[in-house]
């Protein structure tokens, strides 16, 4: 976008010298009012990002959970393929989804199923990573972060959408592959882009989120004064500190005071304000408490929660795992879903469930002298996402995978690609870039296309 004024002087509060050299450069090259829009509508026409203000709230299904047995049936291939579940209709013809999801099924016209996201890896570290960062870095040996998270560069870039909310919470236990916050986090942004810890189970009358009040006996008034001119000093050492990190503390001190200090920040963790019948629907377990507690959130101000259910890792025993866990998904996504669209808030909150890759087509003989019962392997080659809310298509489902569901058959989807979508829906430009721990520029958005069939 053209700027005519720019931004204000610290020191000036008015425009710069900058700015009058753009407003000059502007007037000779003859522009006026109507010029500048003209370009503008150019410009959104050839798909400049449009700012809008979404939040997101992502279920992640560590582990790896099967493509086969959730939104990718297969009913008419062999049994050994097939699986152990049977598939049923949704509201919208042609879509089947696992006999275990019948209230999505109940709802598939307000959400959509990607079935050809894909990388090419079993390695749940790296998997993880890619999945949850765009770009394929972290590896079993060598678990560090590499990237940021797409959930801190959307708490970076966008903040929180109430002052006196943290930007980015993840409840109820935050990991990846058992590493926390793991490949959540926001790597060289610096910890004031990390999830803020809601750790616990909100399935608990005990559930009491940590270092959300201040200590017995302290004084905020006098602490908040300590805190101005503590800052007062920290700024003479972020000057000069070219690798971002003070900033980021900053950010992560700032948010810490300003959560303890704030009687809203607690009500909106405050689950208990919730009516009993809506509990009841959400499930009284902790991944539907958990997504109650996501609601409550976003529409408290939180830009970004990430909802961490784990223990999708199903290499035998699938049949009991599925019916063990399908259920409790099934209440907690359609409930979330229309609890949203009851409050008015579905359009501005994208909601997401995937985990870091699927699993094996052909199912295995179980784990040798473990466990016999058949279960299906690491898969990387093809995978479901289901997307919902915040603007994007309703009712569809985006590329396909083979008869067995071994490959993607059409439109195949990397993770870049549902990463750069999602900015792009944000009005954020995936072009954006962020200097790594070398000091190097790299864009958010990595080799990602927008995928066209989603919005």
């Amino acid at each position: 976008m053209l700027e005519l004024m720019g931004h204000a002087s610290p020191q000036t509060q008015g425009p710069n010298r900058r700015s009058f050299l753009k407003a000059g450069f502007l007037g000779l090259a003859g522009l006026n009012l109507a010029d500048l829009l003209r370009i503008e509508a150019a410009a959104k026409a050839a798909g400049q990002p449009k700012e809008r203000d979404l939040s997101v709230i992502l279920i992640w299904l560590d582990g790896g959970p099967p493509q086969h047995e959730t939104y990718d049936p297969k009913p008419d291939a062999p049994v050994e393929f097939r699986g152990p579940l049977n598939s049923i209709e949704t509201c919208v013809p042609g879509i089947r989804i696992s006999e275990l999801f019948p209230q999505q099924a109940k709802m598939m016209d307000r959400m959509s199923i990607i079935r050809s996201m894909h990388h090419h890896t079993g390695d749940h570290f790296a998997a993880a990573h890619w999945m949850l960062t765009g770009v394929l870095g972290s590896t079993a040996v060598d678990l560090a972060p590499q990237y940021p998270s797409a959930g801190s560069i959307i708490a970076k870039l966008k903040g929180a959408k109430t002052p006196g909310m943290p930007a980015y919470v993840g409840l109820p236990q935050t990991h990846s592959v058992g590493l926390a916050p793991g490949y959540h986090g926001a790597a060289y942004l610096g910890l004031g882009y990390n999830p803020f810890s809601a750790d616990g189970d909100p399935n608990t009358d005990a559930y009491q989120v940590p270092n959300l009040a201040p200590p017995a006996g302290v004084d905020l008034p006098r602490i908040e004064g300590r805190r101005n001119l503590l800052g007062a000093f920290d700024q003479v050492r972020r000057d000069v500190d070219a690798s971002g990190v003070m900033d980021g503390l900053d950010q992560f001190s700032q948010d810490a005071f300003t959560m303890v200090s704030s009687p809203a920040t607690r009500a909106a963790f405050d689950i208990r304000k919730e009516s009993p019948q809506l509990r009841d629907r959400y499930g009284r377990h902790t991944w539907g408490q958990s997504a109650l507690m996501a609601r409550r959130l976003v529409q408290a101000g939180v830009r970004f929660v990430t909802l961490t259910y784990g223990g999708w890792d199903f290499h035998s025993s699938i049949e009991v795992g599925m019916k063990r866990v399908l259920p409790i998904v099934d209440s907690a996504v359609a409930t979330l879903v229309d609890d949203l669209e009851m409050h008015g808030m579905l359009d501005s909150t994208v909601v997401l469930v995937m985990g870091e890759f699927g699993r094996t087509p052909r199912i295995n003989q179980g784990l040798p002298g473990i466990d016999p019962i058949p279960g299906r392997d690491h898969w990387g080659e093809v995978m479901s996402v289901l997307v919902a809310g915040g603007g994007f298509a309703k009712g569809r489902v985006i590329g396909s995978s083979n008869s067995r569901g071994e490959v993607p058959k059409d439109c195949p989807i990397s993770p870049p690609d549902l990463l750069v979508t999602l900015y792009r829906q944000m009005g954020i430009d995936p072009e954006t870039s962020f200097k790594n721990r070398a000091g190097r520029p790299i864009t958010i958005g990595s080799t990602g296309r927008v995928i066209k069939e989603l919005c």
